[in-house]
C-alpha cells in the first residue's frame, strides 16, 4: 500500500515518512499539493495525508482535485491552522471529501491507526 505525504514543513514530512516507513508503507513526499498532484499522476498513492495551509497549491485545494480525479482514494487532512486555528479549515476539509482530521501536533500512532483503518488493514 501507497502513502503520499503533502506537507511544507520538512519535519513534519520526515516525520511522517518514517513513521509511515516503519508500518511498512510504501511513502512518497510532497512539498505542496501541485507537487502532489504530480506525483500521484505517475504513481498513484492509495492514501494521501495532506497538510491544509501551504504555498503553491493549498490542502482545501489540493483534496478537492484528488477527490475529482481519483473517486475511491483515501485522504486525511492534517492542520494547525495558520493564523485562524485548525477548527476553520478542517471542517472544510471534511466537507470537501477528506475521510479523517488531525489537528497539529497529533499523536503518530493515531495516525498510523487511522491509514491502517481506511486502508482495512488489520
Amino acid at each position: 500500500m501507497r502513502v503520499l505525504i503533502v506537507d511544507d514543513d520538512e519535519q513534519i514530512r520526515a516525520l511522517l515518512q518514517e513513521v509511515m516507513e516503519w508500518a511498512g508503507f510504501d511513502v512518497a513526499v510532497a512539498e505542496n499539493g501541485r507537487v502532489a498532484m504530480r506525483l500521484q499522476g505517475q504513481q498513484p498513492a492509495d492514501l494521501v495525508i495532506t497538510d491544509l495551509i501551504m504555498p503553491e497549491q493549498e490542502g482545501l485545494e489540493t483534496i478537492t482535485s484528488l477527490k475529482k480525479i481519483y473517486k475511491d482514494i483515501k485522504i486525511i487532512a492534517i492542520s494547525g491552522g495558520g493564523r485562524i486555528g485548525p477548527e476553520a479549515y478542517l471542517p472544510a476539509a471534511l466537507e470537501l471529501g477528506a475521510d479523517r482530521i488531525f489537528s497539529k501536533p497529533f499523536d503518530v500512532q493515531e495516525i498510523v491507526a487511522a491509514v491502517r483503518a481506511l486502508l482495512e488493514i488489520p
